[in-house]
């Protein structure tokens, strides 16, 4: 059992920062961005293909970043230049990042067995697999975590998340909207990216197909890290989210040795967030004389 929770933790540290990436675009942006099922399939593509090509594996990763960012410039682009809707935007790169990652990769999949990855260094120093993925993982995700919260305390950080909550009021101050915009799904999906190359390293494999579901299983850590751990300062939401993200990751781990077939984990997840997104509407049909009172009635 021990074994199984270790597991979980290991993956859910690795999938926490494309959580944060959905978190971006989702809650701060208010921006519902399907482009992330593309870029964690393309961060593990380009991740894959460089490692198998002889490069640096943290050069690889950084190379998968830089995917990310340009599919999240795409993106923007679609969205703010063109006008074509936030949600019609993030469809159409997605789609056309399954052709792109298939063009990266030169087949469906790639394998990583016997290559040296960004694990490696810890594995030849005695670290188990899971061991050198949790240590690894949590070196990015402290690092990520850290940098997020002092860039979001900015001015430019600040402006993007008050173009998400009131944009008039963002615009009346003389502040470029559009822009703002990008640069969120830009920094968005970046993180989407380094999450894909650094699963596929623990994995061992990169698949054009990995990235199927990726947005549902961001919006489940995600409510899960806010309705669990609370989200007090910007800080302690994104130690939610993290938090969240390896939750989910042990709650799969437990229903599976449940007994769970694995072809219904997406079903169990789209039934999850469901439930978790109704949360508010049932409260309301819960306590209907307080919110009466409340409104005065």
């Amino acid at each position: 059992m021990l074994q199984i929770i270790l597991g979980a933790v290991s993956l859910g540290l690795l999938w926490a920062i494309m959580t944060i990436g959905v978190y971006i675009t989702y809650r701060i942006l208010d921006i519902a961005d399907l482009t992330v099922e593309g870029t964690l399939a393309m961060g593990a593509a380009i991740a894959a293909q460089a490692i198998t090509s002889g490069m640096n594996p943290y050069a690889a990763t950084a190379l998968a970043l830089v995917g990310g960012l340009l599919a999240g410039l795409t993106t923007g682009i679609l969205h703010t230049q063109l006008k074509i809707p936030a949600l019609l935007s993030g469809i159409l790169t997605m789609i056309a990042l399954y052709s792109i990652n298939l063009r990266i990769m030169g087949k469906a999949n790639i394998s990583l067995l016997r290559t040296e990855t960004v694990y490696s260094w810890l594995q030849n120093l005695g670290l188990s697999d899971t061991n050198a993925v949790i240590v690894l993982g949590l070196i990015f995700v402290m690092v990520i975590v850290c940098f997020l919260y002092w860039f979001f305390g900015t001015e430019l950080g600040s402006a993007i998340r008050a173009t998400g909550n009131n944009p008039k009021m963002v615009r009346a101050q003389g502040i470029n909207t559009d822009i703002m915009k990008i640069i969120g799904l830009v920094l968005s999906n970046g993180l989407v990216a380094i999450s894909g190359a650094l699963i596929a390293q623990s994995q061992s494999f990169a698949d054009v197909q990995m990235g199927t579901g990726s947005i549902v299983i961001g919006l489940a850590s995600v409510i899960i890290g806010e309705v669990l751990f609370g989200k007090k300062n910007f800080f302690s939401r994104l130690v939610s989210l993290v938090l969240g993200a390896i939750t989910y990751r042990i709650i799969i781990a437990l229903v599976l040795k449940m007994g769970m077939p694995a072809n219904d984990l997406k079903l169990f997840t789209a039934i999850t967030v469901a439930i978790a997104l109704s949360l508010p509407v049932f409260k309301t049909y819960l306590n209907p004389v307080k919110i009466s009172i409340k409104e005065g009635k």
